[in-house]
């Protein structure tokens, strides 16, 4: 009888220890009787994981612009001057509605939004711009630039692909330094070799190129030589090297985006010209660059 007793003394603390185990175990995995997974205070729920708040912001409360003629409206009012007012960043005009107005209402455009840039500015002026528009404090600083750097008097005068990117490198820099929050906006620099092809067909802004404009591509607008063919495709090949610097500078900066060259690709035509040197974006054209702006900014992602 002892034997035994003592035997079911074993089998009874070997079940007490197993069930001890077995208790330990669930409370330390969270399992309940049913398979599913307990979370502590919460009645068996598990708490949804927080969303990754995005890095882009697709409604910007103020907006900078820095670049060239394009976003200074030259010519696109009158004769030989600016016209900020008309421009596709920054612009007050009802019938532009610039992206500034798109983004944040007319009133409020007037107040938080600035126009930097510079007619006739070529990439290596950028840097000094980017140290202007971080002083607003912008939320978006908008770029349009280069166009100015293959538009030269000859092809041997435009700004070499390496210059462009150190400039636009040192720009971005610039602008991080006392701007690290602030979102980046990049155009692509537009395709001359099409408003060569577009307004020729205009006799007067045939003309009118004849006074020096864009010489590089524009100059003997009607010679098909072997020697003015190579030179308008020359400036093509850098134009489509320089937009490959702004992709790839842009796409290194989590803050930056560019437009996947929705300039460069946009099918304009002489409607979209200034009527006084068939060069510069007139109304119509400003309209149509506020459109692609406001219509890449607010994008759920960057273009493909």
């Amino acid at each position: 009888m002892p034997e035994r007793s003592s035997r079911r003394r074993v089998r009874g603390a070997a079940a007490t220890l197993s069930a001890v185990a077995l208790i330990g175990a669930a409370a330390l995995t969270g399992c309940t009787s049913d398979g599913g997974t307990a979370a502590r205070g919460t009645g068996g729920a598990r708490s949804p994981s927080p969303s990754p708040t995005p890095v882009w912001d697709a409604s910007p409360a103020s907006v900078a612009a820095v670049g060239d003629s394009i976003t200074r409206g030259f010519d696109a009012c009158s004769v030989l001057a600016d016209c900020p007012e008309v421009s596709w960043a920054t612009g007050t005009d009802d019938g532009v509605r610039s992206l500034a107005v798109r983004l944040l209402g007319a009133s409020k455009a007037a107040s938080h939004s600035w126009n930097h840039a510079v007619s006739g500015a070529r990439m290596a002026q950028l840097p000094e711009q980017m140290t202007q528009a971080a002083k607003d404090d912008p939320e978006l600083v908008t770029v349009m630039i280069g166009a100015n750097d293959a538009c030269r008097d000859s092809v041997r005068l435009m700004t070499p692909v390496a210059d462009f990117r150190a400039s636009f490198e040192a720009s971005m820099r610039q602008l991080r330094a006392s701007a690290p929050k602030t979102q980046v906006y990049v155009s692509s620099v537009p395709d001359l070799k099409r408003l060569w092809s577009t307004g020729r067909e205009n006799p007067l802004g045939k003309q009118i190129w004849k006074l020096g404009i864009c010489r590089s591509m524009l100059g003997d607008a009607d010679d098909m030589g072997a020697a003015a063919v190579s030179r308008r495709d020359a400036v093509q090949e850098r134009v489509v090297a320089y937009n490959g610097v702004l992709r790839d500078v842009c796409a290194r900066d989590e803050r930056c985006r560019y437009d996947g060259g929705a300039v460069f690709d946009y099918r304009f035509t002489g409607e979209q010209l200034s009527e006084w040197d068939w060069f510069h974006p007139g109304r119509d054209g400003q309209a149509r660059l506020a459109e692609i702006a406001y219509r890449n900014v607010t994008a759920s992602g960057p273009p493909a």
